[in-house]
């Protein structure tokens, strides 16, 4: 799974709110709440965020593997 966690302590250091974001460079709210809940979004808009933020893509995201349980198979 992708996580954006990363994303929200980048902004806080670099001042950028969510109204910010809202306002001055009109990312959409519906975007901003698909990334606070880590979902899919397109590659458009994490460069766009790094234009905005003026940082890589390792600043605003992070892989971290899914758990996946193990069944039996009779």
């Amino acid at each position: 799974m992708i996580k954006f966690d990363k994303l929200w302590d980048t902004m806080k250091n670099k001042g950028v709110s969510t109204y910010t974001l809202i306002e001055k460079y009109y990312i959409d709210t519906r975007t901003i709440r698909r990334m606070k809940a880590n979902k899919n979004t397109t590659t458009q808009t994490l460069n766009k965020f790094c234009v905005i933020l003026n940082c890589s893509l390792s600043d605003i995201a992070e892989y971290v593997p899914d758990v996946i349980e193990k069944t039996k198979e009779n």
